[in-house]
């Protein structure tokens, strides 16, 4: 086995992610610790210095990899977003760009590329974009329908909440949402539109309890998809795996009976 095939079994293999969970863990727990100001009086440099420490073992763990794999590496998306993730962890972070220093929390975000279940989940939801797509384009239709309704009915009354199109679009959201929907908005409109009531109710059975579902069922169905694909992939391995070792048996026994004939 060549040293890069060992190299790459070593950075892939169980014992090895095992150790980096860990370090992402932990450095989450750092990251968190430096929110806080009292925190950081006590041990802010120690705090420093193991954060510095846990970026050191991510940028070995990426280079290793980019030894092992080569060009390879990069035809991996999870590995993309590894080095990503990583990339932007290495960049200065100095006056004017504290953003950047908010960023290194998505270091956590490594801990779903190096679990089996979180990368289910969301291979799961990038699947199930297309249909999404679909389901958010009748959803911006509806949204546009009765906002346009909305501000021709209530814009008078209430300016605020639908004097314009962009008012009545926030509004209708907040209602989607079911936040504060009845006490907050249908209620106080209802006091000057009595009937009110009759574009509220079917604008939130429409919205919250048909098309979001669809997207919920759009997503669960993807993620069965994608855990039936792993688990036949597991099984076509495990089958290809009995076969092999059925055909060296079989070799061995052919071999024993000729030696046997002589």
């Amino acid at each position: 086995m060549s040293l890069r095939a060992r190299l790459d079994a070593l950075v892939h293999g169980r014992r090895a992610q095992g150790v980096i969970t860990g370090v992402i863990l932990f450095n989450a727990v750092l990251l968190g610790l430096e929110t806080s100001g009292r925190v950081m009086a006590v041990a802010g440099p120690l705090i420093l210095l193991l954060d510095a420490a846990c970026l050191a073992v991510f940028v070995a763990e990426i280079a290793a990899k980019l030894i092992a794999r080569g060009p390879r590496f990069f035809r991996d998306g999870w590995n993309v977003f590894d080095f990503s993730v990583v990339a932007i962890a290495l960049m200065p972070a100095g006056q004017g760009l504290s953003v950047l220093r908010a960023l290194r929390i998505l270091r956590l975000l490594r801990l779903v590329s190096v679990t089996p279940r979180l990368r289910r989940v969301v291979e799961g939801l990038f699947a199930a974009m297309p249909g999404m797509a679909s389901v958010f384009l009748l959803m911006g239709v509806i949204f546009y329908i009765f906002s346009v309704m909305a501000t021709k009915l209530f814009g008078a009354g209430f300016p605020d909440w639908f004097g314009s199109l962009g008012k009545s679009a926030y509004s209708l959201f907040q209602v989607m949402t079911l936040e504060s929907w009845s006490m907050g908005i249908v209620r106080p409109v209802m006091q000057e539109y009595p009937l009110a009531w009759l574009f509220f109710v079917p604008f939130i059975l429409i919205t919250t309890f048909a098309v979001m579902n669809l997207v919920v069922g759009l997503i669960v169905n993807s993620m069965q998809d994608a855990h039936q694909a792993e688990e036949s992939a597991a099984t076509d391995a495990y089958r290809d795996e009995v076969l092999m070792r059925l055909r060296a048996i079989e070799k061995q026994l052919d071999e024993s009976g000729g030696r046997g004939r002589v």
